[in-house]
């Protein structure tokens, strides 16, 4: 998929989810209309009693029509109620609707290579969040309640001009306060989000690392980090606050002066005889309605402001990293691996991680791959489970590419043992079962060929025992164990392995051995990654790399005994010169 494809399709995906909403978004705007119209109720009320009632001194007259509006306004009451609950089931619905895409999206953004024109950070359901929060919010109703401020005005110039006049005035200041609003408080609100977003990550990662913090004593230093970025977090949120809180005071003091403005200016004109006395008191009820959306936005400034960003936010991840499209299902492929002038870069480097990588692995056969740290054996296990695109060349598992099979299809297909290993909460079965149902035939058999079955019974609830993402309670070689079980789970075509041995003891080293044996003997194939020659035992085929580049690839014993000659080689020229 070309690039401006992938954007067209995020856009289709964004503007779907609006779609979806338009008819509960028609509705509202109808319910607006309603209540708009009713709230013309009191300064009707008003002009009738001044105007009527208190001129014809009628009793019945006025109870008749205070009936009549207490209807209205029991009406009025129940529309405004109805509006506020489709409002809400708006955000309620677009959370819904948004968690899923922008999770995945956010997954792919983090896994894959920074690319110019990415989000420069990641949405968050925090950002979901903020998208829910305005709909069930007064800025969402003021919104609506916006179109119909020229009603109001209309009405006004209805009196009299002049009335008008002072009404338009004061919407126009109160619109200038809300745009100097807007650009003394925009850049304080951008730094209290990244401050507080800094304070949460860099509280997960010393919780996530606290066996380390405490071993080494870290502990005060850690504290003292963190509660810097909190205070730093804590300074800008009042600093925006105290921005905003004075233009929304500002905002309210000069409505509530406007409508005192109102009063005294329809009191001068009634006195010229150009105005009655109802139409003076309703005057100012008027203008007070017809400013008070505009009010409550500048007072709801700061949501209005974190629903924008998010929405651009969103829409930036979304656009970048679409939801893949429906692949046609592909039948389990054979243990054929082609890598073909493969090429990538690591995000933030400007040297490529692999350049130019050819080979090809069959099914019965294990791949191991060495060289020196930094020589790209991560890179290449990262670009063979699909986490990272190729730039050049391609990748296929059985004559297909990664992109023609869905994401999680695929990732079914491979068996992953990353470097760093990762454990998620929840029991030791479900981690085994890639947080899905676990299938006991399936969990026992990746357990056995593991050989984590006994070390597992032997836990308090065995396969029921609970972890926690660092996997407290277990040691490295355990945690490896269960993470090679999750990886030789339901049978994978492919087994990528890095680096795993390097917290296994003598018999986890045996027992990756004989997984590795499994994998073959069962027509799957193996691609390991190591810098340790005792983990290359079951490796019928070596690949060695330098630099991203491939250095020699062949038969194990052939491309270790030139590699070694070389060395030999240039360690004899080196003592010569």
């Amino acid at each position: 998929m070309t690039g401006q494809q992938t954007r067209n399709s995020g856009a289709q995906d964004r503007h779907r989810i609006d779609r979806r909403e338009r008819p509960l978004l028609l509705a509202a705007f109808l319910f607006s209309l309603a209540v708009n119209l009713l709230m013309l109720t009191g300064p009707l009320y008003m002009l009738q009693i001044y105007d009527r009632v208190l001129a014809s001194r009628s009793e019945p007259t006025l109870v008749a029509l205070t009936l009549l509006v207490t209807a209205l306004f029991l009406f009025l009451t129940l529309l405004d109620q109805c509006r506020g609950a489709i409002l809400a089931r708006i955000g309620a619905r677009m959370q819904q609707a948004l968690d899923a895409p922008a999770f995945r999206a956010a997954l792919t953004r983090a896994a894959g290579p920074v690319r110019a024109g990415d989000t420069p950070a990641l949405a968050t359901p925090r950002d979901v969040d903020a998208i829910r929060q305005f709909w069930s919010s007064q800025a969402a109703t003021a919104l609506f309640d916006l179109p119909w401020t020229p009603v109001y005005f209309a009405a006004l110039f209805l009196f009299h001009p002049l009335l008008g006049g002072l009404a338009l005035a004061g919407a126009a200041i109160l619109c200038a306060i809300a745009l100097l609003n807007r650009a003394q408080t925009r850049a304080s609100l951008q730094r209290a989000q990244q401050a507080t977003l800094a304070a949460e990550r860099m509280a997960e990662r010393l919780l996530a690392e606290r066996d380390t913090i405490h071993s080494l004593g870290m502990t005060a230093a850690a504290f003292a980090r963190w509660q810097a970025d909190r205070i730093a977090a804590l300074a800008a949120h009042l600093t925006a606050a105290d921005r905003g809180g004075l233009w929304s005071t500002a905002s309210r003091g000069f409505r509530l002066y406007l409508q005192s403005a109102m009063l005294g200016l329809a009191a001068w004109i009634v006195l010229h005889g150009d105005l009655s006395a109802g139409a003076m008191v309703a005057g100012s009820v008027l203008m007070g309605r017809a400013l008070q959306p505009v009010e409550q936005v500048v007072a709801q400034w700061p949501l209005v402001t974190r629903w924008a960003e998010a929405r651009r936010t969103l829409a930036q991840l979304l656009d970048g990293h679409p939801a893949p499209l429906p692949c046609t299902p592909l039948p389990r492929p054979p243990a054929r691996l082609e890598v073909s002038a493969l090429t990538l870069h690591a995000p933030g480097r400007a040297a490529p991680a692999l350049q130019d990588l050819s080979f090809t692995l069959h099914p019965g056969q294990a791949l191991g791959v060495i060289g020196p740290s930094g020589a790209g054996k991560s890179s290449l296990a990262r670009a063979i489970t699909g986490l990272w695109t190729a730039e050049r060349g391609s990748i296929r598992l059985g004559g297909a590419t990664p992109d023609q099979f869905d994401p999680d299809a695929y990732g079914r297909l491979i068996g992953h043992l990353p470097q760093r290993v990762a454990l998620f909460d929840g029991t030791i079965a479900e981690n085994i079962a890639r947080l899905g149902p676990p299938d006991p035939d399936a969990l026992m058999a990746a357990a056995r060929t593991a050989a984590a079955h006994d070390m597992i019974l032997r836990l308090p609830q065995g396969y029921d025992t609970r972890l926690d993402a660092s996997g407290a309670g277990l040691s490295g070689g355990q945690i490896q164990r269960i993470a090679l079980a999750r990886a030789l789970y339901g049978h994978p075509v492919l087994l990528v392995l890095d680096e795993p041995n390097s917290n296994l003891d003598h018999d986890g080293s045996l027992a990756l051995n004989a997984a590795i044996r499994a994998q073959k003997a069962g027509g799957g194939a193996v691609l390991l990654m190591a810098h340790r020659p005792a983990a290359l035992q079951e490796c019928d085929l070596l690949l060695v790399l330098k630099d991203g580049r491939q250095v020699a690839f062949g038969p194990r014993d052939k491309v270790l005994h030139d590699t070694l000659r070389t060395a030999g080689h240039l360690r004899a020229q080196g003592a010569a010169q």
